[in-house]
């Protein structure tokens, strides 16, 4: 199967694009390479998927040294001519789009980075999926668009039309944008509502790094609603392994199309036991500095997964204590290079 993964040089994207290329997938990843987080953790990304940064140019397909079925580009979402152009060119057969501004907190600061790529951005991968015959499309959407829903578990039945950060606005709208595409043109489109993604190789501007950084240069942690927040943490192997079953089983029998499922660990963490995880294997304590909530948090995140159990037979279940090893045993080692 020939596969457009885009957001290959992100945490999310990266790991998915080497599962794929490593079952035999032909995959072409497509990033943007923004500053938004330091841009040497996106290209060490790429270097362990063999495409290296100074092959890198902006629309240039590149081969990747250790893969025959990868290839890289670097491009905006927000492209409309190259885009449009990139998709003729390709013929896929799946599309995953994991490319957006992310970050609920920088959306305070810069709104129209999120209208640029999450709007403009997913509609010209609606179009290139419409207009080149792609007939299954899966997409990262957020368990922000949960926003101010106090029922737990969060259910994919659930209304969501209370957003509390425009974040949580772009991803309710891009399921809106491919419902519509999925009615009008019969293009199978999956939603996906990622729960607090933790692992190796995983954003800087997280609580996973900032704590270990923090922990590692030994100065305070900022601990956001005084500690009382809980998360369903999950581990970047289940979502991938969800994103999979995904591609692997779109949704074609529905009238329209459409999906959206949760991908989460289905058991809520306390942030205070998150953090005690990550002292226990970096052998120190942190420093903690309580804060109130930030605008846009939510106290509680809680995914209900039973239609992923029943329609796809899977269901997020690495422990705690296996994920925060990993992560720990990969920030020691990455972070130690003195990067």
């Amino acid at each position: 199967m020939k596969i457009l993964v885009t957001g290959t040089a992100g945490f999310i994207g990266f790991h998915l694009a080497q599962k794929l290329i490593e079952r035999g997938d032909e995959v072409v990843g497509l990033d943007s390479i923004n500053d938004y987080y330091d841009v040497n953790l996106k290209f060490a990304r790429l270097e362990k998927a063999g495409i290296f940064s100074e092959s890198i140019a902006y629309n240039k397909l590149v081969q990747s040294i250790l893969y025959s079925n990868y290839r890289f580009i670097q491009l905006k979402l927000e492209d409309r001519e190259n885009m449009e152009h990139f998709f003729a060119q390709n013929k896929f057969d799946a599309v995953c789009n994991l490319a957006a501004q992310a970050g609920v907190r920088y959306s305070l600061e810069n709104p129209h980075a999120y209208i640029e790529s999450n709007i403009v951005g997913f509609l010209n991968i609606l179009e290139g999926c419409r207009q080149t015959g792609v007939k299954s499309l899966s997409y990262a959407s957020s368990s922000s668009v949960y926003g101010a829903n106090a029922k737990l578990p969060f259910s994919t039945s659930d209304n969501v039309d209370h957003p509390v950060s425009l974040y949580a606005a772009t991803k309710k709208s891009n399921e809106l944008m491919a419902h519509t595409y999925s009615h009008l043109f019969g293009i199978a489109t999956t939603g996906l509502r990622f729960f607090t993604v933790y692992g190796p190789w995983g954003r800087p501007d997280m609580a996973p790094i900032l704590f270990a950084k923090a922990i590692l240069e030994r100065k305070p942690i900022k601990i956001f609603n005084f500690g009382n927040m809980k998360r369903d943490f999950t581990y970047i192997d289940d979502i991938v392994e969800g994103i999979i079953r995904v591609i692997d089983h779109p949704s074609i029998h529905l009238n329209p199309p459409y999906k959206v499922y949760n991908i989460g660990n289905n058991e809520p963490v306390s942030l205070m036991e998150f953090v005690s995880e990550i002292e226990r294997n970096m052998g120190f304590e942190a420093t903690k500095e309580m804060l109130p909530i930030q605008p846009g948090d939510v106290p509680e995140t809680w995914a209900d997964v039973s239609d992923l159990i029943r329609d796809l037979g899977y269901k997020p279940n690495t422990p705690l204590s296996i994920g925060i090893k990993k992560f720990v045993d990969w920030f020691n080692e990455f972070y130690g290079k003195g990067r």
